[in-house]
């Protein structure tokens, strides 16, 4: 232990805590950083409390401090101990505590002196995880308020140390050598179609031919994993094959961690756990997937997914540096050795990535409104922050100016993200705290009760199995529960709607409702779009409550949920209820259709006609309806269109008040057409009368005065006949006679003011068009002659002079004119 490279530089670093407050600590891995550091500041005579050692993940803490409590030939629990959310062991003698980040921000919260603290070490800082830049950012602001004797220890693996100086008021910066062993790089590539677990098993089987020593392989998850494992069946003797990632009992992490105690050659699969703070005994040879999965915070559709990404330069080296912490080691990459060059250098902070609800509830509670105005190496984006502040105004967590409200206070003093906190203490008000904890455990260890996509199957199996990671998470479980403020007995008949009821309350946006007969997809309150297995027994639910997903925001696949049912949705959610009642214009119907519709979110609840419509916003959608397909809707009469043509052609003569065209109409409808319209919901119930009356109310008595001088209805003859004039005609204003009812008219007869002729459609006795004309002199003395030499032919009995202009008009025939005479 004396020869690990920290030691060479722990005299600077002891001198620099005892003149100052914070330093900053760059130890490449294998130095010894983190299980030689906290020991040798015990003996100081600043340090009369506890060291806090800050690690990144669970299996590291346990780790180290087991491994401290060894090199001083005790037990873990006594000088050194540690805590995480599902395992502690520490005593009142304990003065090194090896926590996770997320307890510690915990921890500093409830009391922000750290009473009896004496130091605190953050380790691999250089992660840039949010709870250890929070729980830095919080520290800082302690120390300069409050404790300006606490030691604040920065550790980084990386040459990064001069960011987190200048963060920490231009601490030292103490550099240590790395202890590394000769390490050899060998590239194998992959080929794009072969799948991962295939590349990295073969790797393996290359490995165990070529090199001596354990293998530590990388890959991205659990399910890469477990499939790799089943291609490396039947290895033969003399080797064992250990899985490490999260999910594991402690028992079964501390195996692959440790020696095989036979002396089997050990092959280990593990997630990214492994890349920092852990030495493997016994690995000799790394393969490297190249890959990783990383949670990121889709903010478009307010959710953590799981994405699987290349690594980073960064953390292919760490990886690679596995194998040479202990004796000289070779690393097989599966890549091309150039593509080392594109890979991104670092992981980016996970406070520019992740969904910062948490975070804003923290600092809330710590007096900060804004998270911004802490110390950090990289500030939270405003856009994140309001996205925060939106999401826990809604929870009830905040109030509009970012103070904490008494819920939000209830929320942040459990142990849980700011949904589960929410549902944890609503579920105590409505009596199942404890199914609600136990939720939340689920939602927080994979594993636990198989991976089901049902969460309450999941719940169940979980209740019978057996083992010390199990029976962790109930203990977890039960703590959580007795920490909900009330917890009230469940109501009858409410216990087996208490897993979908508490996802519900957790996560009211991801409530769903099944889009297809197949169960596969699914639209939520929160307007995205989810797919499940169709398979799944879960498929058959009309509703569900989604606690997970992963995937694109716009078809996301649904990981655990619980069915739900309608009733259960609308007593917890009849607040945000919504009754939208609908009016629209049907134009093949002239008429209305209404609907109500009741809504939650951008999800449906029901639908149906609406009986009890307000007649105002009927009226309103037959005007509206009328604006969009025009005046033709209306049932116009003959005598009402008649009126608007003449209005038409008077305008244009002479009368430009007097137009009632569709837009002059339709710019005063309110006039005339809104009275109409009462009371009705079809417009084929409006009297044709009423209809030509509102149209001659528009204008007044001078316009129809006006209009009727101009555009008179009739043409009224010589003969005494009075003939319908048509202003629709093609041509001009055309009224139809027979060319006897002209006889004696010697000048051609006029509209407009004396201003337009009328077109003449001349007819036969028998109503035959004979002629069209608009010169009647003209006629007279030109054509008439050979139109009349034809008609005698034809109609002998009717009069056809030789000079119509002089001769007497008449519709009468030549034997009915004579006798006429006789009688006068």
């Amino acid at each position: 232990m004396s020869g690990l490279p920290i030691f060479a530089v722990l005299p600077d670093l002891l001198a620099t805590l005892r003149d100052g407050s914070n330093a900053v600590l760059v130890a490449p891995p294998g130095a010894g950083k983190t299980t030689a550091v906290a020991p040798a500041l015990l003996g100081e005579s600043w340090c009369t409390g506890e060291i806090l050692l800050l690690s990144p993940r669970r299996l590291a803490a346990r780790a180290a401090a087991e491994r401290m409590a060894a090199l001083a030939g005790e037990a873990v629990g006594k000088t050194f101990g540690y805590a995480t959310r599902m395992d502690t062991k520490r005593s009142a003698v304990t003065r090194v505590t090896v926590v996770t980040e997320g307890i510690f921000v915990a921890r500093i919260q409830d009391d922000p002196e750290l009473a009896g603290i004496s130091a605190v070490l953050f380790d691999e800082v250089h992660e840039r995880s949010l709870d250890s830049d929070f729980g830095l950012a919080l520290a800082l602001d302690a120390q300069g308020g409050l404790r300006p004797d606490l030691r604040l220890l920065a550790m980084s693996a990386t040459l990064d140390g001069s960011r987190f100086s200048g963060l920490m008021g231009d601490a030292p910066v103490i550099e240590s050598e790395g202890r590394m062993f000769p390490l050899t790089l060998r590239h194998l590539g992959r080929a794009g179609e072969q799948r991962i677990e295939d590349s990295v098993a073969a790797a393996i089987r290359l490995a165990l031919r070529e090199e001596s020593g354990g293998v530590l392989a990388f890959l991205p998850g659990v399910a890469e994993i477990e499939r790799t494992a089943e291609r490396l069946e039947g290895l033969g003797s003399g080797i064992v094959l250990h899985k490490l990632h999260g999910s594991l009992d402690p028992a079964a992490q501390r195996a692959a961690i440790a020696p095989d105690p036979g002396g089997m050659r050990k092959i280990v699969l593990a997630t990214a756990i492994a890349e920092t703070s852990l030495t493997l005994d016994g690995i000799r040879v790394v393969v490297d997937s190249g890959l990783a999965r990383r949670p990121r915070y889709d903010r478009a559709a307010g959710m953590t997914r799981l994405v699987t990404e290349r690594a980073s330069q960064a953390a292919v080296t760490q990886r690679a540096g596995r194998a040479a912490r202990q004796r000289p080691g070779v690393a097989y990459r599966l890549w091309e050795e150039a593509a080392t060059a594109g890979l991104p250098r670092f992981d980016p902070p996970e406070i520019l990535e992740a969904d910062l609800s948490a975070l804003t509830l923290d600092c809330a509670l710590w007096g900060v409104a804004d998270p911004r105005a802490l110390a950090w190496l990289d500030p939270p984006t405003e856009a994140a922050v309001q996205e925060a502040r939106t999401r826990l105004m809604a929870l009830d967590a905040i109030d509009a100016d970012g103070r904490p409200t008494a819920h939000g206070k209830a929320i942040a003093r459990l142990p849980l993200a700011p949904r589960l906190g929410h549902m944890l203490v609503r579920a105590g008000d409505l009596g199942f705290a404890s199914t609600a904890a136990e939720v939340a455990v689920l939602l927080g260890e994979r594993g636990l009760g198989g991976s089901d996509v049902d969460l309450e199957s999941r719940r169940r199996r979980w209740h019978g199995e057996r083992g010390q990671r199990a029976e962790a998470g109930r203990k977890l479980a039960r703590r959580w529960a007795a920490l909900s403020p009330t917890r009230l007995p469940p109501a009858s008949g409410e216990r087996d709607k208490a897993t979908a009821t508490a996802i519900a309350l957790a996560f009211p946006d991801r409530i769903a409702r099944r889009r297809d007969a197949s169960g596969e997809t699914w639209a939520s309150v929160g307007g995205r779009g989810f797919k499940l297995d169709p398979t799944a027994s879960l498929a058959r639910a009309e509703w569900l409550a989604v606690a997970e997903t992963q995937g694109l925001a716009s078809g996301a696949r649904i990981l655990s949920a619980a069915a739900i049912d309608l009733p259960t949705i609308e007593t917890l959610f009849g607040d945000r209820i919504a009754t939208h009642r609908t009016v629209t214009f049907d134009p093949t119907t002239g008429g209305v259709v209404t609907k109500r519709e009741r809504r939650l979110g951008a999800l449906r609840l029901s639908s149906g006609p609406d009986a009890t419509a307000d007649p105002a916003a009927i009226t309103t959608a037959l005007v509206d309806g009328i604006r969009t397909h025009g005046l033709s809707c209306l049932p116009w009469s003959d005598s009402a269109q008649a009126l608007r043509h003449r209005a038409a052609f008077a305008a244009a003569h002479g009368g430009a008040d007097l137009a009632l065209d569709d837009a002059a109409l339709l710019a005063r409808a309110d006039e005339w057409l809104v009275p109409l319209l009462e009371g009705k919901r079809r417009l084929d119930t409006i009297e044709q009368g009423a209809l030509t009356d509102a149209v001659r109310g528009v204008i007044g008595w001078d316009a129809l005065t006006a209009i009727d001088r101009l555009a008179p209805t009739h043409f009224h003859s010589p003969a005494g006949s009075g003939h319908a004039i048509d202003y629709a005609a093609e041509g001009g204003p055309r009224v139809e006679l027979r060319p006897q009812a002209l006889f004696g008219l010697a000048a051609h007869p006029m509209v407009g003011g004396g201003r337009v002729p009328l077109v003449l459609s001349l007819t036969s006795p028998a109503g035959r068009p004979i002629q069209t004309t608009r010169d009647l002199p003209g006629f007279w003395a030109g054509s008439w002659a050979d139109v009349a030499r034809e008609m005698r032919g034809r109609y002998p009995r009717h009069p056809w002079p030789d000079d119509p202009a002089a001769a007497s008009a008449t519709l009468r025939t030549k034997n009915a004119d004579a006798r006429a005479r006789e009688a006068r």
